[in-house]
């Protein structure tokens, strides 16, 4: 794997942040090494994020991260509209004077830029921009979802940037840990910067081809693998005014179960103060309607919260739900034997 630092400039470890998050929790396709955000010049990105030393060290510009042997720079930032910040031309120009490979998940592409892309030849260096590599995918949906017989398990949230694909990855985890053959479906470009292999961005896809394309992916992935369980990696939430998703990977995936992921400390949409988040009730209603099938378990994003109110809230929604509800990062054997068993 290529030694890779990730630009993450004033937002790491927060929602905007979110792509740079998941690769320092979880990365197969690149070995991660630094990420760059000056908040936390000198610490463990791991232990900035989750409490957990990674040995992969903050560093404040690109120069320290060539230093630690950097070959690849990831722009790890999922901003509004996603274009890349004003202030974060200088880093990406600066990596590809360094000699670097650029790797984009934004919706901007890096390779269109006329600056960058001139850099680019100069200096002999590749430039990947993820959601240009799904932009052509034309698949139709045929209904061959049918003929996949793994289990397939949904996490879908009550918001967006709330921790579904982190969920999804260690609860995949889990499952192959105890002997079940499991693969991760992602549908994101954070994802495949992950090294899933069965991958689509959905966000990158014309509407028409949404469905036939998760379709294409997971129908794939049962012919190659053949695998007990699929997780499905959601996005967005179903009841968001502006990242309304979740209907086509109910509609083109067929789960057979959901887990909802959901932050009890979040009031509001995140980046939308103005709406207010929907009590979960109505969640579960619409996704047990919408689906014709079962919301299994509650996932706890648990920011903000302290270690009372954590137990306290998982014994009150047991309570209310009667189903499990587990910390994905701390304890997500606990929802194992509720899988196995469907």
């Amino acid at each position: 794997m290529e030694k890779a630092v990730i630009l993450s400039e004033g937002v790491f470890a927060t929602t905007y942040g979110k792509t740079a998050n998941g690769l320092v929790r979880y990365s197969k396709r690149y070995d991660i090494v630094a990420v760059i955000d000056s908040r936390y010049y000198g610490m463990d990105a791991g232990h900035v994020l989750m409490g957990k030393e990674r040995g992969i060290k903050i560093v404040k510009n690109v120069t320290e991260a060539k230093n630690l042997g950097c070959e690849t720079f990831i722009i790890g930032v999922a901003t509004d509209g996603g274009y890349l910040p004003l202030e974060y031309r200088k880093y990406v120009s600066d990596a590809i004077t360094a000699g670097m490979n650029i790797v984009n998940g934004l919706h901007q592409y890096i390779s269109d830029d006329p600056e960058f892309a001139k850099l680019a030849k100069i200096y002999g260096v590749k430039i990947t921009d993820v959601r240009k590599m799904f932009s052509k995918y034309e698949y139709s949906f045929t209904g061959k979802i049918e003929e996949v017989k793994s289990k397939k398990i949904a996490v879908l949230g009550t918001d967006s940037a709330i921790g579904k694909r982190t969920t999804a990855v260690y609860l995949n985890r889990a499952m192959n840990d105890i002997g079940k053959r499991s693969e991760l479906i992602g549908t994101g470009q954070t994802s495949w910067m992950q090294g899933f292999k069965y991958t689509v961005v959905m966000d990158s896809i014309i509407n028409d081809f949404v469905a036939g394309s998760l379709e294409y992916i997971t129908y794939k992935a049962w012919q190659e693998e053949r695998p007990e369980y699929m997780f499905l990696e959601g996005q967005g939430s179903i009841l968001h005014p502006a990242y309304p998703g979740g209907f086509e990977i109910i509609g083109a995936m067929r789960p057979d179960a959901i887990i909802l992921q959901h932050a009890p400390k979040r009031k509001f949409y995140d980046g939308f103060p103005e709406y207010p988040i929907e009590p979960l009730d109505k969640y579960i209603k619409v996704l047990e309607l919408v689906s014709n099938k079962k919301v299994i378990a509650i996932s706890l994003n648990t920011e903000n919260m302290k270690s009372n109110e954590i137990n306290a809230e998982k014994e009150k929604l047991e309570s209310k739900y009667n189903m499990p509800v587990f910390d994905p990062l701390e304890e997500f054997e606990k929802i194992t034997d509720v899988i196995v068993d469907l």
